[in-house]
């Protein structure tokens, strides 16, 4: 077997995460704070907010900057469902903009074109790790005076121009579930460079409290409790959680050099394989590698003809499973799926790329660890059951 992919737990993880529970304090405390710090230390944050998951973090981040009913947001048309839902949840309307499929990140030459006077914000998404082109999308942002909150669940360790994502926007997002480089079990983090934005996110987490549990038990008076200035949430991330952060984060270098590993020998021995495009890699960005994640091309890839191809890939990650070998589709297409489609009458043709992408992206395992064997042993049985498919047609 050789899975998706695995997290990387040591005895170092096992001796914090007791902590908490031989001090009796469980919920968030100190080592949320020093998961916070470690955080902020490796991305160039000014302020981190630990919450419990990143679909926390980005509805704390719609309700900071006060969306509300009626509002549009434009995100992209292929991303987890979390991304819409944010916005959904605050009674506003994700405005969806198709992606490149060069990249699977929004097309910033579509974003204005999406603009209208109910339009709030933009949510830009680095998706699998790849950071998106955040120069252009600032600039439309900037001239239509709107915010930016980056979708950052998989660009941990993603560089755009030198400079860590989730630190471009008034906030940016991120996962910490398995499937991410590091974990904490479920878990997320808000970024943001504005004092301000910061402690409203942590009144936010906390029921709109004025001040953590932590801080009024060390506190005089620690019997009165807090005031509540805000409608919040109860997102908070427990200590256990925390103290895994501060032990995931002390080895996250030597994490993210073994995927990079891993996905630069990907790269040499996908080379030549001409019906699988490797993910995408420009100069001015660092790839985070949360995934590794190609694009089933046996030929040009076209919204009219590409359901042949579909079904073969089908088969082809099937026959994959059935010898052992992990894979998923990259994402899926937000407005494609019942809840969106049906909600606002949206077809497969609206969002073309996006309706390609989620139909013939394959991801292969991928993880710090992977052994040179286990990266070629995934190659050799992919070109064979690409073989074996080719009588593949559509159904």
């Amino acid at each position: 077997m050789i899975p998706i992919t695995k997290p990387v737990f040591d005895d170092d993880d096992l001796a914090l995460i007791q902590e908490p529970l031989k001090s009796g304090w469980v919920v968030q405390g100190k080592y949320v704070q020093q998961f916070e710090d470690h955080f902020n230390g490796f991305t160039g944050s000014r302020n981190s907010v630990a919450v419990s998951s990143c679909t926390s973090a980005l509805h704390i981040a719609m309700a900071a900057l006060g969306l509300q009913p009626g509002d549009e947001v434009l995100v992209p048309a292929f991303t987890w469902i979390a991304t819409p839902n944010c916005v959904e949840y605050m009674q506003a309307r994700p405005i969806f903009v198709d992606v490149s499929l060069d990249t699977f990140n929004i097309d910033a030459d579509h974003v204005e074109r999406h603009i209208t006077p109910r339009t709030k914000g933009i949510i830009p998404v680095h998706l699998f790790g790849l950071p998106a082109d955040m120069a252009p999308i600032l600039d439309i942002a900037n001239r239509h005076g709107l915010w930016v909150v980056e979708d950052a669940a998989c660009g941990f360790d993603s560089w755009y121009k030198g400079q860590h994502v989730g630190t471009f926007g008034e906030y940016g997002c991120f996962s910490f579930h398995p499937r991410k480089a590091i974990t904490t079990g479920e878990g997320g983090m808000l970024t943001t460079q504005r004092r301000d934005l910061a402690e409203l996110a942590r009144s936010l987490r906390d029921h709109g409290a004025s001040r953590t549990d932590l801080e009024r038990h060390e506190q005089k008076y620690s019997f009165l409790l807090a005031e509540y200035q805000h409608l919040g949430f109860n997102f908070r991330m427990t200590d256990i959680q925390g103290a895994l952060g501060v032990t995931q984060m002390r080895k996250a270098e030597v994490i993210m050099a073994g995927r990079r590993e891993a996905a630069a020998r990907y790269n040499d021995l996908l080379a030549e394989v001409e019906w699988l495009r490797r993910p995408f890699q420009d100069s001015h960005s660092v790839h985070g590698y949360q995934s590794y994640v190609c694009l089933f091309q046996p030929q040009v890839p076209r919204f009219a003809t590409h359901d042949a191809m579909f079904n073969r890939r089908n088969a082809m990650m099937a026959s994959l499973e059935a010898k052992g070998i992990i894979t998923r589709q990259g994402t899926h297409a937000p407005p494609h799926l019942h809840y969106y489609s049906n909600k606002y009458q949206i077809r497969p043709h609206d969002y073309p790329n996006a309706y390609m992408a989620e139909r013939l992206t394959v991801t292969l395992p991928l993880y710090a660890g992977m052994s040179e064997d286990e990266s070629e042993q995934v190659v050799e049985q992919l070109r064979a059951v690409f073989k074996a498919t080719s009588g593949t047609r559509a159904a």
